[in-house]
């Protein structure tokens, strides 16, 4: 990639004060990102699920432009906010095929393997964001560590900038919500009570 972090940084920056030809550059660049990221998570969808890469990217794209006013601090931020939009559009997708299923059952989710989920489906993919939001309750930036890193690839230094805590704390709580999340999903039975 010719450019670099440094300059897609100054692009996101200009696009926020409002400079149009920086968008203008800044969309194929970020556009290639968003698709890899997209296809990263597909991947690991169930057989039979709908949303293509193209689709994925699309949304998450309308969706970031459709800011009234972006602030984007930097190249990891706007990915940052990228990973929560492609989570919601995911999780949301997951939730309707769950609803047209009669009697569908929330399974034990196994999170032995994050953050590649290659088994994740759509039952699953519901459970980790229901544990998500119960660990964002508890202690937010394990949640976001959680998010950043596996929803939105960000390496351990990435989201230590987003996070603006040191790559260790970054290592600690992916370490530590890992464990709770398998601790609180893995403890749950076929109806979702614990045992």
């Amino acid at each position: 990639m010719p450019e670099t972090q440094g300059e897609v940084t100054q692009l996101l920056r200009k696009w926020s004060s409002g400079d149009e030809k920086a968008l203008d550059r800044l969309v194929p660049i970020v556009y290639k990102e968003l698709r890899r990221l997209a296809h990263y998570h597909l991947e690991r969808e169930a057989d039979g699920h709908t949303l293509q890469s193209t689709a994925l990217v699309h949304e998450v794209y309308l969706r970031l432009c459709a800011h009234a006013e972006p602030r984007w601090e930097n190249r990891a931020h706007f990915f940052a906010v990228a990973a929560r939009m492609m989570r919601r559009i995911l999780v949301d997708q997951a939730r309707r095929r769950l609803a047209g299923k009669r009697g569908g059952k929330m399974p034990r989710l196994n999170l032995d393997d994050v953050p590649d989920l290659s088994s994740k489906r759509d039952s699953e993919l519901v459970a980790l964001d229901e544990g998500m939001n119960t660990l964002a309750e508890i202690d937010p930036r394990k949640a976001r560590v959680i998010e950043l890193r596996f929803f939105g690839g960000l390496s351990v230094e990435e989201t230590a900038e987003v996070l603006k805590v040191s790559p260790h704390t970054v290592r600690r709580d992916w370490k530590l919500a890992r464990a709770w999340l398998l601790a609180g999903l893995g403890g749950k039975n076929q109806h979702g009570s614990t045992a």
